[in-house]
């Protein structure tokens, strides 16, 4: 069933209000996926914070008019589909990343973070990056780190006099 102007006006304004939130966008052709591997692929993306959506390329066009992400959505040619989130980026590109290496049938394309347009070579270096968890893991590990080896070198002086005293009864060094 053909869809009324006032449907295609109504998706269009949803789909740019979605896009305003959306501080990611990454747009991807997914020719020749499965129903099936088109649910997985809605699985991921839902478990690392991102929606997926299939969308006909004028209503995309239009909706995203006024919006950081029409520069990519400008001129879509083919079947293509927009991936995008408010939250991490690089957990979205990461997803999307290993799903696609895993079915090439999904090719990405480009991309919009933080209102700077990225090409697909750019997103796949994006999702090389370390996510949120593992920068703060690291940045906890460094913080950490010195307060640690002052505690190893504070202990290091009992520890030493200790092993030192001990030799010296055991090579019975001290009268009694």
């Amino acid at each position: 069933m053909a869809l009324t102007k006032q449907q295609k006006q109504g998706r269009i304004d949803w789909l740019q209000q979605e896009l305003r939130q959306a501080s990611t966008v990454i747009v991807a052709s997914f020719a020749g996926l499965t129903v099936a591997q088109d649910y997985e692929l809605r699985k991921q993306l839902r478990q690392a914070g991102g929606r997926f959506r299939v969308i006909k390329n004028t209503l995309a066009q239009r909706a995203a008019a006024g919006t950081p992400a029409a520069p990519v959505l400008a001129g879509l040619k083919g079947v293509n589909a927009i991936a995008y989130t408010s939250g991490d980026a690089v957990a979205l590109a990461q997803a999307l990343q290993k799903y696609a290496k895993d079915n090439p049938a999904l090719a990405l394309r480009a991309g919009v973070v933080e209102g700077a347009a990225i090409s697909a070579a750019e997103v796949a270096q994006l999702a090389a990056t370390p996510s949120k968890p593992e920068l703060y893991a690291k940045l906890l590990f460094l913080l950490q780190a010195p307060a640690q080896r002052l505690v190893t070198t504070l202990g290091a002086v009992g520890r030493n006099t200790a092993v030192v005293l001990d030799q010296a009864v055991q090579a019975k060094k001290f009268a009694e």
